[in-house]
């Protein structure tokens, strides 16, 4: 039956995010995105050897020589597929090391500089936004 009720439904995506929001009541601003692009080459043998390069024995090493400079407060994380990854071999070792700190101490939804810096060919693969949720409730 031609005008019937079922026959004028519509379909509409609605999307909004309260993420990268810097001012108002509702804060969530960016704090930091990061992607490493490692080309053909092994994320974690890459990595081990910019600790090397760094003069780093180890990933926690290397994280409390950085602390200052990583994120300080948990993070909320949204995956960014569209983010462009750096080629790694074009960062300085210690720029590159930062981003792959960063990426080690994320899931893919969650920064903590808490827990245990983690790599895997999963993590340190992942392109992220790092926001700061702490405004969310203000």
């Amino acid at each position: 039956m031609t005008g019937a009720p079922q026959s004028r439904t519509r379909t509409e995506r609605l999307s909004a995010t309260l993420l990268g929001n810097d001012e108002g009541a509702v804060r969530c601003p960016r704090v930091v995105r990061v992607g490493l692009d490692f080309g053909r080459r092994s994320p974690l043998a890459y990595v081990r050897g910019l600790l090397k390069a760094c003069g780093f024995s180890d990933a926690e090493e290397a994280r409390h020589a950085l602390a200052l400079a990583l994120p300080q407060e948990p993070c909320v994380c949204r995956p960014n597929p569209t983010l462009d990854p750096t080629p790694v071999a074009s960062l300085l070792a210690n720029d590159a090391l930062y981003q792959a700190l960063v990426l080690g101490l994320c899931t893919a939804w969650y920064y903590d500089p808490r827990r245990p810096v983690l790599w895997t060919r999963s993590s340190l693969t992942r392109q992220l936004e790092l926001f700061d949720g702490q405004g969310f409730y203000a």
